[in-house]
């Protein structure tokens, strides 16, 4: 087998990808903490806490972890809304770690975000039309026929009429605001999409709907994303391979198949254990965790989850696992492998 091939992914739908977008290279984000008379920092919140990734051209990598484990935060801090603490972002084979100005508002144009909240997200003062078409006329030149005919076009694809050009946000549902937004991200047809959340705060009715409008753009614009969000099944719909965060750390990734079928890591078991079965009969023996999850401004030592860990050991308040191989493609960071 050739080089190339071997570096060759294979997403959900079969079509193979290749090549590294986003390398992310033991990344830290700390939030500093204030305190005293002379608002000093004290300490850190560590959201984000050295973590290591990729994602390959073309494939979705799911993102899951309770609220708090710094998904969020993680891609803001690819996007470069956030300057990381430490570590390195390699984004098409360029380090966009500390790069400002011109030339990150250049690079900004090859990925963009889609937000949780579609209420919150679209400006109230600005028509439809013109909320999709800023970042046109931020980075390109086009005249007004142009213009409206391109995004005449975006609003067609994700479903919406051309009628919609001349509304505001307020006029619309929130699927319909959810798709206004996505419409948005895809103007400069960026070769990263950031989710966050992006179904969270829709009705169940309308989720399946925005996912399989994410999955039919993904093919036609030949896009790749990172897919943040709590749900699993959500996670499972979506997702070539998946990470699991737990506060700050990513403790598992594996392809969609495997983490499912045989995942590794105490917590991602516990995760997979609350998925509800769509079976009332089949019975599911379910792992409930003790005590909450500790604060990232002071993470215990050794292993994060080893304090809620039913499979903790006395050496794993010692020692922080690292993430290893341990099965072709599938990575855990425990001990006890």
């Amino acid at each position: 087998m050739s080089t190339t091939e071997t570096k060759q992914a294979i997403r959900q739908d079969g079509k193979v990808v290749k090549d590294t977008l986003l390398d992310i290279r033991n990344l830290k984000t700390y939030y500093p903490v204030k305190g005293g008379f002379l608002k000093r920092t004290v300490g850190h919140v560590k959201a984000v806490d050295n973590i290591s990734f990729e994602i390959k051209k073309g494939e979705t990598l799911g993102l899951v972890g309770e609220s708090g484990c710094g998904k969020s935060t993680t891609g803001r801090t690819i996007l470069r809304l956030l300057k990381p603490t430490e570590g390195q972002i390699i984004f098409d084979g360029k380090d966009i770690t500390n790069i400002t100005g011109a030339e990150l508002r250049k690079a900004r144009r090859d990925f963009q975000m889609v937000f949780q909240d579609p209420y919150a997200s679209l400006n109230p003062t600005q028509s439809v039309g013109s909320i999709i078409s800023e970042p046109i006329r931020n980075f390109e030149k086009r005249n007004k026929e142009e213009l409206k005919e391109e995004v005449l076009e975006l609003l067609s694809r994700v479903g919406l009429p051309p009628e919609a050009y001349d509304k505001y946000g307020h006029e619309f549902s929130g699927g319909q605001r959810q798709r206004i937004g996505i419409a948005r991200a895809l103007a400069l047809k960026p070769k990263l999409i950031i989710a966050d959340e992006p179904v969270s705060a829709l009705d169940v009715s309308v989720q399946s709907q925005v996912l399989n409008l994410l999955k039919e753009l993904q093919g036609e614009f030949d896009l790749t994303y990172l897919f943040i969000a709590h749900d699993l099944s959500v996670v499972k719909h979506m997702s070539d391979r998946i990470g699991v965060m737990y506060l700050g750390n990513m403790v598992e990734i594996a392809s969609n198949e495997s983490l499912y079928a045989e995942p590794l890591h105490p917590y991602t078991q516990a995760l997979i254990s609350a998925i509800p079965e769509a079976d009332p009969k089949k019975k599911k023996e379910r792992i409930v965790l003790q005590g909450d999850v500790p604060s990232p401004q002071n993470p215990p030592t050794g292993c994060a989850f080893h304090t809620r860990c039913p499979m903790a050991k006395e050496e794993c308040s010692k020692v922080k696992p690292v993430l290893k191989e341990v099965k072709p493609g599938h990575q855990v960071a425990c001990i006890l492998y």
